[in-house]
C-alpha cells in the first residue's frame, strides 16, 4: 500500500499534465478540422448547398480509412509522419499528432450527422427568402445544430480519453502510461485501480458537463 502511495506521489501529476496536454491538443484539432471537414463532406453530399460526388468521395474516404484502423496500429503506421512534425515519436506531444488525426476523422462523422439531421424544410425556406449560402450556413444550419454538435464534442471527448489511455502502450505518456508501466508491467494493483477511477470520474464529469451545455442551447 505505501508503494503505491509513492508511486502515485511521484508520479501521478506528470501523468496528470500529459494527459491534459494530448487532451486539449487533440480536442482542439478536432474542434476545428473535424467541424471543417463534417461542414464539407455535408455540403458536397447536399443538393441544397454544393453537390459534388468526387469532393465527397475523396473526403469521406479518407476519413474512413483512418476511422477503420485500430489507434495502437495507427499510431505505429504514422510515427515517420510524427517524427517529422515534432521531431519524435515518444511523449505526450508526439501522440497528440496521431490522437489529432483520429479525434479529427471521428468527429467528422459525427459533424456530418449533426448538420444532416436539421429539418430541411428550415433550409429550404432560407433559401426560398433569397439568403446567401454563407449566411444559411451560418444562421440557419450551425444554431439549428448546436445542440447535437456539443453531444458530439462530448463524445469526441470520452473517445479521446480512451485513445491516450491507449497512447500509453506505446510510449505517450499520461494516466494510459502510468497504469501500464506499474499497474500491469510492476504488477501495482493499487495504481491500476487508481488510474481506472480516476479516468472514470474524468469522463463521467465531462460527459455531465457536455450535457448541461448541450441543454441549455437546447431550444425548448
Amino acid at each position: 500500500m505505501s508503494e503505491t502511495l509513492e508511486i502515485i506521489e511521484s508520479e501521478f501529476a506528470q501523468a496528470s499534465i500529459e494527459t491534459f496536454q494530448m487532451v486539449l491538443i487533440s480536442m482542439v484539432a478536432a474542434a476545428i478540422a473535424g467541424t471543417l471537414i463534417g461542414l464539407i463532406l455535408h455540403l458536397t453530399s447536399n443538393p441544397l448547398f454544393f453537390k459534388n460526388k468526387i469532393v465527397n468521395g475523396i473526403a469521406g474516404t479518407i476519413v474512413n480509412i483512418i476511422r477503420s484502423m485500430p489507434f495502437i496500429i495507427l499510431i505505429i503506421v504514422l510515427i515517420p509522419f510524427t517524427r517529422i512534425i515534432v521531431g519524435t515519436s515518444i511523449g505526450a506531444v508526439a501522440a497528440s499528432v496521431s490522437l489529432s488525426i483520429a479525434s479529427i476523422a471521428f468527429f467528422a462523422r459525427l459533424v456530418e450527422g449533426a448538420f444532416s439531421e436539421v429539418d430541411k424544410g428550415v433550409i429550404e425556406a432560407a433559401v426560398a427568402t433569397g439568403a446567401s449560402t454563407s449566411l444559411i450556413i451560418r444562421k440557419v444550419l450551425f444554431v439549428e445544430a448546436t445542440p447535437a454538435l456539443i453531444r458530439a464534442l462530448t463524445v469526441t471527448f470520452v473517445s479521446i480519453i480512451g485513445y491516450s489511455a491507449m497512447a500509453g502502450a506505446v510510449g505517450g505518456g499520461g494516466i494510459g502510461n502510468l497504469a501500464i508501466m506499474y499497474g500491469y508491467n510492476r504488477y501495482q494493483t493499487g495504481v491500476l485501480l487508481f488510474t481506472v477511477i480516476v479516468l472514470i470520474i474524468i469522463v463521467q464529469l465531462g460527459q455531465w458537463i457536455g450535457d448541461k451545455i448541450a441543454l441549455a442551447f437546447t431550444r425548448k
